[in-house]
């Protein structure tokens, strides 16, 4: 059948093309438990907003960063409710891209990847970096040495007057993080997810340790006055809120990690709703406390250009740097998990856009012994490295939040359109299992606006950067992808077992 330019970009693959045998000997096989699933999910947020980017958000929004961790996570929850629907109609891999693929066509689905790429590409690279931080702080309190400036600062950086090149110099330790997590990766899915879980639990030990100390130190007075006053370096004021919720509203990139794994998870239609909710509740209170409680012991103007600030934060409180070294130490080990699981979920988004032959066939690859796609996470973890070797991180927080509120925003606009389809056809499946409340618009339209609107204040280098990657993701699915489209080649219908 020839299909006409229009209909090659709006052409669906069926839902129940991604139910095939994921225990076939070329596919991934369902290994995943519920609470392995929940830990995924927990261990790509927790860490990143915490551990990071505190230092980045503070001095945007001042004692009001409480408002904005809030504001994000009301936004993550209105599209978590859209992202449970969504997983159990469609339980694949690829997360966005899967549930784009199924209701709204090929090309903007190939759009979604795109900004998926870029969200977990550079959320994997952001928190190694961070992860370099801690290290270099732990060896500092551990055994008075730091890691020579060559060797831990990037090429590229972010300076007082625009972009600097310090040649030479190379960030060595995120690139050898990025080298283990690949290492664990290729062992196979379910090694890494028990390992993941394991981290989690350091983290979030470690996470209320600093809680309880950071209370010993509270003061009232650190939270006068609540918003910035606007500057030259600052909006101010709810402005102020907003960009910072931009800043840190990537940490919520946990919700799509957990749809990432549909296709290896089991009773992916009861376990991937349950797990996506459940890592939303755990984070969201995990995050509130460990910002008040930050908040509270440290004056919003001493956050600015801090290194491992909740370590410096538990040495100011106690005077003592034991409690920065169990900090610093925990969080080496549970920030891991975080670079773990982004890299993980980034090779299974390749994996799905190759298995619908929109990219080449190498990314869908599958070990026969590990189960695992090995060229794929290798590609990946070298691009990965690359980034966080030699690129400043203050780059790469603002394109994350796009790429996360990109993704929101297409699975809430998929919700009506699924349901439309099903009232279409007469499909009652739908039905039988979690399904978005007060109706297939009301929390979708809520979802898009909050999402609209904390994307308003991120800077204009970040719209001017996605503006770029959109027009390189435009020509592959031209040049490459419609072309070669299983669909494509399959008169516009899905092959079996695809």
């Amino acid at each position: 059948m020839n299909q006409t330019l229009v209909q090659k970009l709006t052409r669906t693959k069926p839902p129940a093309a991604d139910h095939g045998d994921a225990h076939a000997s070329t596919g991934l096989a369902r290994s995943i438990g519920l609470f392995p699933l929940t830990m995924i999910g927990v261990g790509a947020t927790i860490g990143t907003g915490i551990f990071f980017t505190m230092v980045e958000a503070v001095p945007k929004a001042g004692p009001a960063v409480i408002l904005s961790f809030l504001m994000a996570a009301i936004t993550a929850g209105l599209t978590a409710l859209c992202y449970a629907e969504l997983a159990f109609r469609i339980p694949a891999s690829g997360s966005s891209y899967s549930f784009a693929y199924a209701t709204v066509g090929e090309f903007l689905a190939f759009i979604m990847a795109a900004c998926l790429l870029l969200e977990y590409g550079l959320a994997a690279s952001a928190t190694a970096i961070g992860w370099s931080d801690y290290l270099n702080n732990f060896l500092t309190n551990a055994f008075g040495w730091q890691i020579p400036d060559a060797l831990h600062k990037p090429m590229i950086v972010s300076g007082p007057h625009g972009v600097e090149w310090h040649a030479g110099h190379f960030n060595l330790p995120p690139m050898i993080l990025v080298a283990l997590c690949c290492f664990l990766l290729v062992r196979g899915t379910k090694e890494s997810a028990t390992t993941n879980a394991v981290m989690v639990l350091v983290k979030l030990a470690i996470l209320i340790f600093f809680v309880a100390i950071a209370f010993t130190g509270f003061d009232i007075n650190n939270f006068h006055p609540f918003f910035t006053e606007v500057s030259a370096k600052s909006v101010g004021g709810m402005a102020g809120v907003t960009a910072a919720a931009g800043t840190v509203f990537f940490s919520f990139i946990g919700l799509d990690t957990v749809a990432t794994a549909g296709e290896e998870v089991k009773n992916p239609k009861r376990n991937v709703p349950i797990g996506i909710l459940a890592a939303l509740g755990v984070v969201t209170v995990f995050y509130l406390l460990v910002a008040v409680a930050a908040v509270g012991a440290q004056p919003a103007a001493k956050f600015a250009g801090q290194e491992a600030g909740l370590a410096v934060i538990l040495s100011n409180v106690t005077g003592k740097t034991w409690p920065a070294l169990v900090l610093s130490a925990g969080a080496v080990i549970s920030v891991f998990s975080v670079t773990l699981v982004t890299i993980y979920g980034q090779t299974r988004i390749l994996y799905a856009i190759a298995k619908d032959g929109l990219i080449p066939k190498a990314f869908k690859r599958v070990s026969p012994r590990t189960a695992a796609p090995v060229a794929n996470t290798v590609i990946v973890s070298v691009v990965v490295g690359l980034v966080a070797g030699l690129v400043d991180a203050t780059f790469l927080w603002d394109m994350v939040s796009m790429g996360t509120l990109t993704a929101f925003i297409v699975v809430s606009l998929a919700v009506p359109v699924l349901r439309r389809k099903d009232r279409q056809t007469g499909d009652t499946s739908g039905r039988l299992g979690f399904r978005v409340p007060f109706g297939p618009y009301l929390i979708p339209g809520l979802s898009i606006f909050a999402c609209l609107y904390i994307m308003r204040d991120l800077s204009a280098t970040t719209f001017r950067i996605f503006a770029i990657w959109m027009v390189a993701a435009v020509a592959m699915y031209f040049l490459y992808g419609m072309r070669n489209s299983n669909l494509n080649r399959n008169g516009g219908a899905a092959p079996h077992g695809v």
